[in-house]
C-alpha cells in the first residue's frame, strides 16, 4: 500500500511539474500540494505530504518567464508560490529578470543594436521598459514588459500569491540586499503577515543571505546550492532553507540538513530545483523534501 501511494504521488507531482496543470486538474490529483503555505506557516510537511510546488519564474511553461503574465498564469493554475530573480538597472532601479543580459528574453538587439553585450546593469529602467519581453515566447505575448520589482509585488498582492525571491548575481550590484529590503518594506512586504508566510529571500551567495538576515532578521531566507555537510551548521545560523539542484543531493545529505534548526528555530527546509519528470518522482519518493521549484 505504501509503495502504491508513493507511486501515485510521484506520478502526480511529475505531471504537475512538467505540464503546470490547470487548477481544476490539480484539485483532482490527491497528494499534490499546491495553493498552501510553506513549512513556516503550515508546519513541517516531511513524511506526510508531497512537496510544495513553487512556480519557477512564474508559470514559465505557459507564459514568458519572470513577467506579470507568468505570475497570472501561475495564479490561474492554482500555484500560490512563485519564484523570481531580481537585478538592478544602471540608474538603480530593481527589475525582475533571470539572465544578467537582456538578449535571450527581449528584443534588445533590435531596439539597441549597438549596445552589446546588453547587460542588465548597462541599461536604465526607462530603456528596459521599452523592450518587448514576450514575443520571443509567443505572438500573443507581444508587448509584455520586464517588470519592476514594485510592479511584480503589486501583482502578487492582487493575486494573493507568495514569493520566493532570488537575489541574482549580487556581486554585480553592491548593496542590492539592503535595496531589496527597502523596496519590500515600502510595498508592505515586511509586515508580519508577509514575513511569516508569504516571503522567502534566497541567493547562491551565502554572504548576501547573511547580510539579509542581519538587516532584517524576521525574513525567512534560503541558500541556493548544495553546500558541503561541514558548512551546514554555520549556514543554519542565518538561513531557513537550503535549496539545491535535485540531482546534486543524496538521502544522507537531506538527513544532515534536517538535523539542523535554522535561523528561526525550525528544522531547515529543502526546496529543490532543476526538477524534471524523473526528478519529480525521486523528490516525491524521498518524502523528506519540503518543496520543488519547477
Amino acid at each position: 500500500m505504501l509503495q502504491s501511494s508513493t507511486r501515485i504521488v510521484a506520478a502526480a507531482l511529475a505531471f504537475l511539474v512538467t505540464t503546470a496543470m490547470s487548477s481544476s486538474a490539480v484539485a483532482a490529483v490527491p497528494g499534490v500540494k499546491v495553493g498552501v503555505g510553506g513549512g513556516a506557516e503550515a508546519g513541517s510537511v516531511r513524511g506526510a505530504e508531497a512537496p510544495l510546488v513553487i512556480a519557477h519564474r512564474g508559470a514559465a511553461q505557459h507564459a514568458p518567464e519572470n513577467t506579470l503574465a507568468a505570475v497570472d498564469a501561475a495564479h490561474r493554475r492554482g500555484l500560490v508560490w512563485v519564484e523570481n530573480d531580481v537585478q538592478r538597472t544602471k540608474d538603480g532601479k530593481l527589475v525582475v529578470i533571470h539572465d544578467t543580459t537582456l538578449n535571450r528574453t527581449t528584443d534588445v538587439e533590435k531596439v539597441f543594436p549597438g549596445r552589446a553585450p546588453w547587460r542588465v546593469g548597462d541599461f536604465t529602467a526607462a530603456e528596459i521598459a521599452r523592450l518587448d519581453a514576450g514575443s520571443w515566447f509567443g505572438e500573443r505575448f507581444a508587448g509584455e514588459r520586464v517588470p519592476t520589482l514594485a510592479d511584480y509585488l503589486r501583482r502578487l498582492d492582487q493575486n494573493g500569491q507568495r514569493l520566493l525571491l532570488e537575489i541574482k548575481a549580487p556581486r554585480r550590484y553592491p548593496g542590492i540586499e539592503a535595496q531589496i529590503l527597502r523596496e519590500l518594506r515600502r510595498r508592505g512586504w515586511l509586515d508580519r503577515a508577509h514575513v511569516q508566510g508569504r516571503l522567502v529571500v534566497q541567493s547562491f551567495c551565502a554572504r548576501c543571505i547573511k547580510t539579509v538576515h542581519e538587516l532584517a532578521p524576521q525574513v525567512r531566507t534560503g541558500i541556493l546550492g548544495a553546500p558541503r555537510m561541514d558548512k551546514l551548521a554555520r549556514y543554519a545560523r542565518f538561513t531557513d532553507q537550503i535549496n539545491p539542484r535535485l540531482s546534486a543531493i543524496s538521502s544522507r545529505w537531506v538527513e544532515a540538513v534536517h538535523r539542523l534548526r535554522g535561523a528561526h528555530g525550525r528544522p531547515l527546509e529543502i526546496y529543490a530545483w532543476d526538477v524534471g519528470e524523473d526528478g519529480s518522482a525521486r523528490a516525491a519518493s524521498m518524502r523528506r523534501i519540503e518543496g520543488v521549484i519547477a
